[in-house]
């Protein structure tokens, strides 16, 4: 017997099935309001909700119109399929990407060395190549952009490709040694006979020529080609140190030579010997193929502890001889101005690093100190009346004598003259029509043409004229005058 509490399942009841999505038909029976009291109850059980419709044709759409706009937008930042870099495949790619395949693909092309070393392989990366990717994709992008159909699969864009000279001809190196001839230095010594700087020439090596290996690398990166295979081109191989370096080293440190020494303005005051200065100075490698220049200031500081005795002096005043209008017609003595030597501490390491640079001239630190100038006024009065010669220095007579001038029919010209030329002997009116000729004339000193004071021995006394026009005087007194009176001395002839 059914128990009226028990609800029955959908599947005791007819026309029910469990699966069925469609609304299911009323039963048939009374309903709950015809129900005989005493009988059991039933309770139906409720009707399922009807299921929504599907939209599946709108969802389809949306994603499709999503795919578009991406790929509108793809197309915006990619390059155009079929698009190549030399020979690397760059389509479909962002500028990045492409660049970063060009380098990849420069990096892994392999060059093999026929012969060389049981054809040794060096790569892009081993020899140091490059080319300008990010500037390469650009281009390709600018040019052949994704977007643009009427671009697509282009003639490929060129590519000039570097390499690293220093890495290449180390790589090309370790990989075939048997190629390689090392090159030789130039060298610079001091040579003692000649007391310079000498250079002993560099001299070529051989190895494999870089810029023919960049070429073949060159040739198939544009062909796309991973691996080609060349004989390998040999090439001079230059020193690292050439011949010129060391030329033009050894001539600015002989130039230095010429001139090494400490100053006082333009006076080199205290030399310093050629092999002495070359023994303060070491030559080392110097970065490039250059030369290195150190400079012992120790040894220098040896010359610099003797400098005040060679520097410091007293002040020398100068004498001249003038004219009345005070143009100095001689010097008897120089002037000379006095000096002391400052402070010589740090002159050694200072002048060490000037050295260096091949400024070998050491401006040393002086005071100094001015001379005077004495002055002494001197000229010469020939009175034809008395028949003399007076000596004048600064309008005082200092000195006289006879002198035997000019005959009347020769006389001896007055006025105002200066002396413009000496001779200490020559042969006087000794030419053909002369009327006269007197041999080994001594201290001549000439004032007006041929006239002139000069010693007579050959005259046995003076006071009174005997002479074709000069002023004839004793030789002592003719020697006095050649010493005494300076080129521009004033002569002054009057009766």
């Amino acid at each position: 017997m059914t128990d009226l509490a028990t609800k029955p399942s959908v599947d005791d009841v007819d026309g029910v099935t469990p699966d069925d999505g469609a609304p299911t038909a009323p039963l048939s029976g009374p309903s709950p309001s015809d129900t005989v009291p005493g009988e059991p109850a039933y309770q139906w059980a409720p009707a399922e909700p009807a299921p929504r419709k599907r939209r599946t044709g709108l969802w389809i759409g949306l994603g499709a119109g999503a795919a578009a706009i991406a790929l509108v937008a793809s197309s915006l930042v990619l390059i155009a399929p079929g698009t190549s870099v030399a020979g690397v495949g760059v389509g479909f790619m962002t500028q990045g990407a492409a660049a970063d395949a060009i380098d990849a693909q420069l990096a892994d092309t392999t060059i093999v060395l026929a012969g060389a070393g049981g054809e040794a392989e060096v790569t892009g990366a081993d020899l140091g190549a490059s080319v300008d990717s990010a500037a390469l994709a650009e281009e390709a992008f600018a040019t052949y952009p994704m977007w643009n159909v009427t671009q697509w699969f282009p003639q490929p864009v060129e590519a000039e490709v570097a390499i690293d000279a220093e890495a290449a001809t180390a790589a090309l190196r370790a990989a075939a040694p048997a190629v390689y001839v090392d090159p030789v230095d130039a060298t610079i010594a001091f040579d003692d006979a000649s007391e310079s700087y000498v250079v002993t020439a560099g001299i070529d090596g051989a190895g494999i020529d870089v810029e023919a290996v960049r070429a073949a690398l060159q040739s198939a990166f544009i062909a796309g080609e991973s691996t080609v295979t060349i004989d390998p081109v040999t090439a001079a191989v230059a020193p690292e140190t050439q011949t010129y370096v060391a030329d033009a080293t050894a001539e600015r440190l002989n130039r230095a030579l010429d001139t090494v020494g400490f100053y006082v303005g333009s006076e080199r005051v205290v030399p310093v010997d050629r092999a002495v200065a070359a023994s303060w100075i070491t030559l080392g490698d110097g970065p490039r193929g250059t030369f290195s220049v150190d400079v012992d200031s120790a040894a220098i500081q040896s010359v610099v502890d003797g400098l005040p005795k060679a520097v410091n002096r007293d002040a020398v005043n100068a004498s001249v001889i003038t004219d009345t209008d005070g143009g100095v017609l001689q010097t008897l003595t120089a002037g000379v101005e006095g000096r002391e030597l400052g402070d010589t501490s740090g002159i050694a390491d200072a002048f060490a690093a000037q050295l260096a640079s091949a400024d070998a001239v050491y401006e040393l630190p002086v005071k100094s100190t001015e001379f005077t100038t004495s002055a002494t006024t001197r000229r010469l009065e020939v009175d034809l009346g008395e028949q003399r010669v007076y000596f004048f220095e600064n309008g005082k007579l200092v000195s006289s004598s006879l002198v035997a001038s000019g005959l009347p029919e020769t006389p001896t010209a007055t006025g105002s003259f200066r002396i413009f030329a000496k001779v200490p002997m020559q042969d006087m009116g000794c030419f053909p029509g002369a009327p006269y000729c007197a041999k080994d004339i001594p201290w001549v000193s000439y004032f007006h043409g041929d006239m002139a004071f000069h010693g007579a021995d050959y005259l046995d006394s003076f006071g009174a004229p005997r002479s074709h026009g000069c002023v004839n005087l004793p030789v002592s007194v003719a020697k006095q005058i050649y010493d005494w009176a300076p080129i521009g001395t004033e002569v002054w002839v009057h009766n």
